[in-house]
Parts: structure tokens; sequence; C-alpha cells
């Protein structure tokens, strides 16, 4: 589907984080619809660098660009030199920032905010200098335990992840008094999707646990999932509102989400249902009661009112277009 007419022919498009999940299907929107744009990817790609919790560093991965034509850059977001490449030899009319140390569980929080907040200065800068319109991520985990449904000004981070990305919209804010361009800042909430998979243990509930009745195991959840309940976006609606936010009227920061809250079960229920099989749920106690958010829900009415989004995919339509791409990946990537 094509969100805006083809006015981006000759135009500029920069994502940061383009190997990631969210970045490569951008990428590729621009690709198939846009196909006289030219879009260029910055990346950190993924090497063995851990954090302290063993997660990688980095979840950029190649095999997310296959079949993407545009130009591909490997660089560190923290790299001034890079940051000046991209000032000096390019022109950009859109950047999309999706770069981040995005493991909400890290503990490094000099890098976080380093990566996270400084580096999006730098880039916010850029954006300036090329009059280009940023549209950047932001995180649902910048309200914490607020109260559903979260909404935009009634923030409580719980850790150093949702406080560099309210950093980042604190900042955004402070450009948006001083510039005429676009400055959008996105929410997402928990998204699911196509190119997820290298995430590694960060991925979607949806895909682990797809793969986990593909390979004929029971489904583990936490006791009482069906009382625990997120609001699940699928990468269709978060590539939606991307777009629309590149062409808004109106800075300013957004919840993207469906407006729905749905339980881990009902991720479990309709997998099954789509993979036609039966397997019985196995219930564990739950470690995280008290640290553990038991209910998200976005609010969208700004998101609806000001950029024109409005979200296609309720969670059966979302699963029951990834299945697809869930059973490719466990047959070319977990057997």
């Amino acid at each position: 589907m094509k969100y805006i007419d083809d006015e981006l022919k000759d135009k500029t498009i920069l994502i940061t984080g383009g190997a990631g999940f969210i970045g490569s299907n951008l990428a590729f929107y621009f690709q198939n619809n846009h196909p006289n744009a030219k879009v260029v990817i910055v990346d950190a790609f993924r090497s063995g660098e851990t954090l302290s919790n063993g997660n990688l560093k980095s979840f950029g991965h190649f095999k997310n660009l296959l079949g993407f034509n545009g130009e591909v850059i490997s660089g560190d977001i923290n790299d001034k030199n890079l940051l000046l490449n991209l000032e000096v030899n390019y022109n950009f009319d859109y950047i999309f920032h999706e770069a981040a140390i995005s493991d909400t569980t890290a503990l490094e929080q000099d890098l976080m905010i380093k990566t996270n907040v400084n580096a999006y200065k730098d880039l916010l800068n850029l954006a300036l200098k090329h009059n280009a319109n940023m549209v950047y991520a932001s995180s649902a985990a910048t309200y914490g335990n607020a109260e559903s449904p979260q909404r935009v000004g009634r923030e409580s981070p719980q850790n150093v992840y949702g406080f560099s990305k309210l950093s980042m919209d604190n900042i955004s804010r402070e450009y948006m008094k001083k510039t005429d361009i676009s400055i959008v800042g996105l929410r997402y909430f928990n998204v699911y999707g196509a190119g997820e998979y290298f995430k590694n243990t960060t991925a979607s509930m949806v895909l682990q646990f797809g793969h986990q009745i593909l390979s004929g195991k029971n489904p583990r959840l936490f006791e009482d999932s069906d009382k625990i309940l997120r609001d699940f976006i699928y990468i269709e609606d978060i590539i939606q509102a991307n777009v629309k936010a590149m062409q808004a009227k109106q800075s300013g920061i957004y919840n993207v989400g469906t407006g729905k809250a749905r339980s881990f079960q009902d991720i479990v229920d309709i997998l099954q249902h789509e993979l036609q099989t039966e397997l019985i749920c196995e219930y564990i106690p739950n470690p995280f009661i008290g640290s553990y958010q038991l209910h998200t829900e976005a609010d969208i009415a700004s998101t609806k009112e000001v950029l024109g989004y409005a979200p296609n995919f309720e969670m059966e339509d979302g699963i029951k277009a990834y299945v697809k791409e869930i059973k490719r990946v466990y047959e070319e990537e977990v057997k």
C-alpha cells in the first residue's frame, strides 16, 4: 500500500539502524513503493561484542537486507567522523532514526545515554543543517508502570532504556521550538513481524511462541497469562505510522500502538489456530511480579488526529499475515 504519492522522486532518505527490524522494513517500503528515491542505510551491524547481560550489542544483520539495492554504510552513530561524512557528502531530505541500544535489560548506563541520547542530538543537528524532516523511534518504555491507557505526558521510566528515550523526547521538544523542520517521535509499543528474528531473545513473544509450537514443544506461559495484557502492534502499522510522520505538518511525540490490549494467552491461542495445533499450555510462576507491567495500552487519539494514522491489523490479522514468515524462519534458521 502506498501512503503518499511519488513526491519522493530524487529525494534522499537516511535510515539509521537500517539493518535492524524496523529499519530494514522501512528500507524495503521505500524501495518497493518509491524506487526513484535514494535510500542510504547506516548500521553498526553485529559483531561478537556483547553487553554485560550476555546479549549482543548490535542486532543489525545482513540477512534483513537481502534484496535491498540502496547504499549501505557500516558505522556507529557515536562516530563523529561518520557523522561528518554524512553531513558533507550527502544531502538528506528525510531522516528515520531507528538506531539505538534497544535492549531494555542492558545495564550499561553510560553506553545507553551516549548512543541513544547524545548521538541523537548530533543527528538532529545534521537534520537542521540539511533541512531534513526527522522521524525517530521513541518507546512505550518511557511510561514504565504508568496507568493504562498510556498517554504522552504521563511518563515514569523504570529502566535506563526508557529514561534514554524520554531524554530523546525532551531534546526533541527543545529543537521543535527553534526550527521549522518536522520532528516526530514515535513511541512504539510491542512490535512484532518479519525481520525481528535477529533480535534473538529480545524478539517478540509472537515469534518465540511460534517457534516453540513449530518445534512441538508445549507453549510455556506465566501463570495468569490471560490477565497479562500488552498493546501488540504489527510491523505494517509501524511502517504506516513512520511514512505518515515524515509528512507531518505538526511536530510532536505520538504513541504507535493499536489502542487495544491483548493477552499473551491470546497470542498462543491465535498461533495454535493458524498453525493447526492443539498443544497443551504449561504455566510457570512469574518471577517478575512486582516489576512487571500487567497492562499496556496506547492512547492513539492524537496519533490519529495529527498524523492520520489508523491501525489496520488486529492481532488475529497480524499473526495470520506473519505465520508464513514464522515458518520460513523456523525452517531456515532454527531447525
